[in-house]
């Protein structure tokens, strides 16, 4: 349950942010819209020594969640609880992942401040996107197979990829510039970043480099409203030096993006190198952050916002002409 205190620190600042934003405000703030299942604490507390109880216990639990669980996480047939009961004993009992299971219960002894981060982003769809529905939230753990689940009755987190990026195991099986976001302030972020793309889908009539960054732009745009308590970088999953390095030289990235002709390419393999994680944008610099080119559809978003005062969120979700997007920013870092 979020703490009183907490949620009160949430609201206050988030208010302070929409005001100042002038896009979104919430016309009744409700705590606890969400709910959160702790599955990993079903889990990892277990009955050893009636394991095949503790599965039909969760599967009562967790009717819809568990079924999924056992056969994309488990990878075993949902229906057999016998099974279900012995692979669950055997990743409890495993070496590599018995301390892994007890950092997942240190590290997220407390989640309330995780919880209240999702909270708040659904108070703010369910007000302005009453079509995307709230599920229920599980918190699981994974054995390092999937980070988050998302299906329309439930979302799920594996918790055990968001340890750290300095926890030992990660870095025999994640690349460097990957470890920073798999920490615990990058759930919320992560999640609700999933949701949005999944629920607002690429809508541009063009496939050039200008719609994928423009589209993206506005995902990011709209997640740093719900969230408006989330530094941005870490919205955009960055370090510091990360957000401060693509503001320093914001000019000369757009002017390298319009001068090397690349706005309007339709080069897949160009697009996906300004788009997709990496440690830097190959097309930028090797000391630039990655995924530049959705950093610059963010700002061209705020842009176009601050200078259309009257598109509200829910029109601009909407908006498909992102030339005319791009004109009417007047953007010109």
């Amino acid at each position: 349950m979020i703490k009183k205190s907490i949620y009160i620190f949430i609201l206050l600042t988030s208010l302070v942010a929409c005001n100042k934003a002038k896009r979104l405000e919430l016309s009744e703030a409700k705590p606890n819209v969400t709910n959160v299942i702790r599955f990993d604490s079903l889990l990892l507390h277990a009955d050893s020594s009636n394991l095949l109880h503790s599965v039909k216990a969760m599967y009562k639990a967790a009717p819809e969640f568990m079924p999924y669980y056992v056969a994309n996480v488990m990878g075993s047939n949902p229906t057999d609880t016998v099974e279900a009961a012995r692979l669950l004993g055997l990743f409890l009992t495993n070496s590599s992942f018995k301390q892994v299971n007890k950092d997942v219960e240190k590290v997220f002894a407390n989640a309330d401040t995780i919880q209240a981060n999702i909270d708040m982003a659904y108070q703010y769809l369910n007000q302005y996107f009453p079509e995307i529905k709230t599920p229920k939230v599980y918190f699981y753990v994974s054995g390092f197979n999937t980070p988050i689940i998302l299906e329309d009755q439930f979302v799920g987190i594996g918790l055990d990829l968001y340890l750290g990026g300095n926890y030992p195991a990660y870095r025999e099986m994640s690349y460097e510039y990957l470890l920073y976001n798999m920490r615990p302030a990058s759930i919320a972020p992560d999640l609700l970043s999933a949701i949005l793309f999944k629920h607002f889908t690429f809508d541009g009539t063009n496939e050039r480099l200008l719609e994928s960054m423009l589209y993206r732009g506005k995902i990011m745009y709209l997640l740093s409203l719900i969230m408006p308590q989330v530094p941005p970088h870490d919205i955009m999953g960055y370090t510091r030096f990360e957000w401060e390095w693509s503001r320093k030289y914001e000019s000369k990235i757009w002017n390298s993006i319009v001068g090397q002709k690349d706005l309007y390419s339709t080069d897949l393999a160009l697009i996906n190198k300004y788009l997709n994680d990496a440690p830097f944008t190959a097309t930028i610099s090797q000391e630039s952050p990655g995924r530049l080119g959705t950093w610059v559809g963010w700002q061209i978003i705020g842009e176009y916002m601050k200078n259309n005062p009257d598109v509200s969120i829910v029109q601009l979700m909407k908006l498909t002409d992102y030339q005319q997007i791009l004109n009417k920013s007047e953007y010109q870092p």
